[in-house]
């Protein structure tokens, strides 16, 4: 299971924007998180990512409770989440190219070895050239580099993914696209799925079950 118990988190202690939220998901279950734009579901996802630190409330993954943040947190509670942002440019290195910035959690685990393999596997998977790969992000279109990006998130076969507004900036095709290989990877190895976003119908059609941001009564 993946836990979010009691969190309360934001920016300001004293004005935090996500307010005593409980949440969890299931191995293998696809939760949509709805909500308009500012109401805190980003900043809740980057709790469950272990990026922000929440001021009260837990993270439990797996049955472990998360002690430690950030690049302070084990190898294995960082490795067991993958996560892709709504802006691929904020959250990609601009002097890596493509096939570089999908290696990155491989170079930083010590698993060079699996690069050359799990790249050109992942870059087939989500629709990029080996001329693509070769490219800078300021050389691709946003489609393109969001979806290495989402290759970046699978290269470590993560057993949960949190997807913060993943498509929001897509066209309908690559939306469709992204969808289908988050989904793939599900069924092949079981993985949860937390997705924010605020197309209600988006994530109807994509995940098991959709909780709105009102009723978790976050602010």
């Amino acid at each position: 299971m993946l836990e979010l118990e009691a969190i309360t988190a934001g920016y300001d202690r004293r004005r935090p924007v996500v307010r005593d939220v409980s949440l969890s998901l299931a191995p293998g279950e696809a939760v949509g998180l709805l909500g308009p734009s500012g109401c805190g579901k980003s900043t809740l996802a980057k709790v469950a990512a272990l990026l922000h630190r929440p001021h009260a409330g837990r993270v439990v993954i797996d049955g472990e409770p998360v002690r430690r943040w950030r690049h302070g947190a084990p190898q294995s509670q960082r490795t067991a989440i993958g996560v892709v942002f709504q802006q691929p440019r904020l959250s990609a290195d601009p002097r890596l190219p493509l096939r570089d910035l999908i290696a990155e959690p491989l170079r930083a685990t010590g698993r060079r070895s699996e690069i050359t393999e799990r790249t050109a596997e992942l870059a087939d998977a989500v629709g990029l050239t080996g001329e693509l790969l070769g490219r800078r992000p300021h050389e691709v279109s946003d489609g393109q580099l969001q979806r290495a990006c989402l290759a970046r998130a699978l290269v470590l076969r993560p057993r949960w993914l949190v997807c913060d507004e993943m498509t929001a900036m897509l066209d309908a095709s690559t939306t469709a696209a992204l969808v289908t290989v988050v989904e793939e990877y599900r069924r092949e190895h079981g993985a949860g799925l937390l997705a924010v976003g605020h197309d209600r119908v988006l994530l109807e059609r994509w995940c098991d079950r959709t909780v709105h941001w009102s009723e978790l009564g976050g602010r």
